[in-house]
């Protein structure tokens, strides 16, 4: 049957009862990406968080700063990490529950840090906006107070947050900005 068959329905979740997640297209998944039906984690990937937009879906991250299942997760996953420990607990869940289908390794091809060489997991983040003049002028007043070595690359920084337009205060990296 065709992916249009399954459209506008629904399936129970394996782990959590009474939860029901919806059948939806995505442009993203085709005959030659993909399997057709795949799972959606909004708060983890540009395409699912589109889709899951498109959809006024919730994009609930169950995954905290260090790669660790939060509370929200349910306490069979709670602070377990997601690429390690965690991802045995849900294999389990599954064989616990009888909806695992079949289980194989597979690698898969996580985007991975330069710095660390370590697997990156792509979470959404709360963001919050403010009047860019106001964030460049602390920004800048900030900066006068930092110790810059070399210093002759403080008048280049001030410079270039002189000219920028949009912003992004944090770049969310454990090591900070540059």
């Amino acid at each position: 049957f065709s992916g249009a068959d399954l459209a506008d329905g629904s399936c129970a979740h394996p782990t959590i009862p009474g939860r029901v997640s919806p059948l939806l297209p995505a442009n993203h998944v085709t005959m030659t990406k993909g399997t057709g039906l795949v799972h959606t984690a909004p708060a983890h990937g540009m395409e699912d968080y589109s889709v899951a937009s498109h959809h006024q879906l919730p994009t609930d991250c169950l995954v905290d700063e260090s790669g660790c299942f939060t509370e929200a997760a349910g306490p069979e996953l709670k602070s377990k990490n997601v690429l390690e420990e965690g991802n045995e607990a849900v294999i389990k869940m599954l064989q616990a529950a009888g909806s695992l289908l079949k289980e194989e390794k597979y690698v898969h091809s996580y985007p991975y840090d330069w710095r660390t060489k370590k697997p990156m997991i792509i979470r959404a983040s709360k963001q919050w906006f403010v009047n860019t003049a106001d964030v460049k002028a602390a920004a800048q007043d900030v900066l006068k107070k930092v110790k810059v070595i070399p210093t002759s690359a403080v008048n280049r920084m001030l410079e270039m947050l002189d000219r920028r337009t949009f912003w992004c205060i944090s770049r969310q990296r454990c090591w900070g900005v540059p």
